[in-house]
């Protein structure tokens, strides 16, 4: 009993002005109101459609996914290194590209080396599944 009325003073007192739950600190116009993951999305998604715009016929039947860790298998040891992406080929021609956020943001210190990274490793990983050299998918990069 004396532990539920010490829960309930606390409720009291944290709202005891009426102010209710503080709102955003920023308005969602502005860049500083973007988290991390969406920031990493956008510089994912600017990538692919720059490669869309030349190979848009092969990567028809392929899908992009940003997760934020691989998941290592056991055995595995950091020493082996850990993958910026993975590509996964189904059996009905599909295939799934995956970008990790952590690896990527870890070994970035700026927002523009940030996007020179995923940019190379989309161009990789769309290389490797048409068995073309990276230079040959993307020559600008």
């Amino acid at each position: 009993m004396r532990l539920q009325r010490a829960q309930a003073d606390r409720f009291r007192r944290r709202d005891r002005r009426g102010r209710g739950i503080r709102g955003p600190l920023a308005p969602p116009e502005v860049p500083i109101s973007r988290s991390r993951a969406q920031v990493f999305d956008d510089l994912v998604l600017d990538a692919v459609e720059r490669l869309e715009r030349v190979w848009s016929r092969e990567l028809a039947n392929v899908e992009f996914l940003v997760e934020d860790v691989p998941r290592v298998p056991r055995g595995v040891t950091a020493e082996d290194g850990i993958p910026y992406s993975r590509l996964e080929t189904g059996r009905d021609g599909r295939a799934r590209i995956t970008i990790y956020r952590r690896p990527v943001e870890i070994r970035t210190r700026e927002q523009e080396e940030m996007a020179l990274m995923v940019h190379e490793t989309v161009v990789e990983e769309v290389a490797n599944l048409l068995g073309l050299e990276p230079e040959t998918v993307d020559p600008e990069a």
